[in-house]
C-alpha cells in the first residue's frame, strides 16, 4: 500500500518546521519496524508517558504499542522520502511482499522519491539490536505534564513488591482435544457470568483465586477460570516468560506498568539485580521476545477486574489471559470504584437483570462485550 504525507518543508531562511508523528501498532500478530528515509525519528513519547528525548534512525513497534517522535523538515527537498513500515522478528523474506510504503513530501519537493527503501535494522548476527533499543527507552523525569506517578512523588524502587506472579507461556498445545494456549499452564476459558458482575452479586463458582504464582513444575496443562487475587495498594511484579518461538505482548488493563527488566534466558531471582530502579518507562503494553522475559512493576490503586493478556490475537484467541481482582475490603459503600452502568449487559447467572430486550439496537458486535470478559457464551 502506497500513501503520501504532504510536509512543508525548507524555507528560504533555512529553518526546517518540526512536526508530532504517532505510531500505533494496531495489527494482530506481527511487531513493525517504522523509519523514513533520510531523516531521524526524535522518541518524545509512549502510551502516556513522556520519554527521555533520543534521536532513532527506526524504531520497532510491537503488537498494540504506540509511540509518539518529533520529525524535522531539515533534509535536501530536491526529492521526496520513503516511510516504510515492515515486520519484525519474523522470516523477513516471506514478509517483503506486506511492507507498507508512503512517500514524505515536503512542500516545495523537486522529485519523486527514488533508489532502495531504507533497509530495516541489520541484527541476523546480533538478536539484541531490538531488547537493546526497548532498553533504552526511559522515562522523562522532567517533563511538566501529567503522567502516571511522577518520580517525586512516587520512587517505586523504595516501595516494597507485595506480590510475584512469573508468567510463563508456552507454545500452544492440545488441551482437551482443542488446540489452547495457556499462562503458567492454565488456559483461560471466560465464565458465562462476567467475573465483575459476579461479584457485585454473590455468585458463586464463576472463578477460582488459585492462580500459582509460578508455573507449576509437572502439572499437565488444563483449561481453567483462575484469577490472580490482587492486593488493593499492594506493589505488584509480573514477569512474563516467552518460551514460545514467536514474539509477544502483553497488555495489562486499567494500569500504566514500569518496565524495569528484560533479557534472553530464563529469569532467576537474581535477574533483579539488573533491574532498572530509577527511570523506567511507564506503559500499558509490553514486548516479550521469544526465549527472553520482561519483568514489570505495578501499583494495584484501581479497584476492579483487570485482564492481563497477549495482545497476538490468536493467543489471546486460545486462552493465553488471565485476570487480576482488586478490592478494596474498606469500602463497603463502593466509593472507589464506579457503579455498575445503565446500560451493562447481564450474562449467564445473572441474565434476568438484563435491561435491554431481543429488538434493542444494541449492534450485534457490542452484544458480545460483557464487562471484563472477554466473550459472554450466553448472550
Amino acid at each position: 500500500m502506497w500513501s503520501i504525507l504532504y510536509l512543508c518543508g525548507h524555507h528560504a531562511h533555512g529553518a526546517g518546521r518540526t512536526y508530532r508523528i504517532r505510531v500505533h501498532n494496531v495489527g494482530t500478530s506481527t511487531s513493525l519496524n517504522f523509519r523514513i528515509q533520510g531523516h531521524n525519528l526524535l522518541l518524545v513519547e509512549t502510551e502516556g508517558s513522556y520519554t527521555t528525548q533520543q534521536n532513532y534512525t527506526s524504531l520497532d513497534v510491537h503488537v498494540g504499542q504506540s509511540y509518539s517522535f518529533l520529525l524535522t523538515t531539515d533534509q535536501n527537498a530536491s526529492s521526496d522520502y520513503y516511510v516504510v513500515a515492515s515486520a519484525r522478528i519474523v522470516n523477513e523474506s516471506l514478509w517483503q511482499r506486506v511492507t507498507g510504503v508512503a512517500v514524505l513530501r515536503y512542500s516545495n519537493s523537486g522529485g519523486a522519491a527514488s533508489g532502495p527503501l531504507p533497509d530495516p535494522p541489520q541484527d541476523q548476527y546480533d538478536k539484541t539490536l531490538s531488547m537493546n533499543q526497548a532498553r533504552s527507552v526511559r522515562w522523562n523525569l522532567s517533563a511538566g505534564a501529567a503522567r502516571p506517578n511522577p518520580q517525586g512523588s512516587f520512587r517505586y524502587s523504595s516501595i516494597n513488591v507485595t506480590q510475584a506472579y512469573l508468567l510463563r507461556s508456552t507454545t500452544p498445545v492440545e488441551i482437551g482435544g482443542r488446540r489452547r494456549a495457556a499462562l503458567n499452564g492454565l488456559s483461560f476459558s471466560p465464565p458465562e457470568t462476567p467475573l465483575r458482575l459476579a461479584d457485585a452479586y454473590g455468585v458463586e463458582g464463576a472463578y477460582t483465586l488459585d492462580f500459582p504464582e509460578r508455573p507449576p513444575p509437572d502439572a499437565a496443562p488444563r483449561v481453567a477460570r483462575s484469577v490472580i487475587n490482587g492486593t488493593y495498594r499492594g506493589f505488584m511484579e509480573l514477569i512474563f516468560q516467552n518460551n514460545d518461538t514467536r514474539m509477544q505482548s502483553y497488555h495489562v488493563d486499567g494500569y500504566a506498568v514500569f518496565v524495569v527488566g528484560m533479557d534472553y534466558g530464563e529469569w532467576t531471582e537474581a535477574s533483579r539485580g539488573a533491574y532498572n530502579k530509577g527511570d523506567s518507562v511507564a506503559r500499558s503494553t509490553v514486548q516479550v521476545y521469544p526465549g527472553a522475559w520482561t519483568a514489570v512493576l505495578v501499583s494495584l490503586d484501581n479497584v476492579g477486574f483487570w485482564n492481563v493478556r497477549s495482545q497476538n490475537l490468536d493467543s489471546w484467541y486460545l486462552g493465553q489471559e488471565v485476570y487480576v481482582r482488586v478490592v478494596n475490603p474498606e469500602d463497603g459503600a463502593n466509593k472507589t470504584e464506579m457503579a455498575v452502568p445503565r446500560n451493562a449487559l447481564y450474562c449467564g447467572q445473572l441474565h434476568k437483570y438484563q435491561k435491554y430486550g431481543p429488538q434493542t439496537a444494541i449492534p450485534r458486535l457490542i452484544k458480545h462485550i460483557c464487562i471484563c470478559s472477554s466473550s459472554c457464551v450466553s448472550c
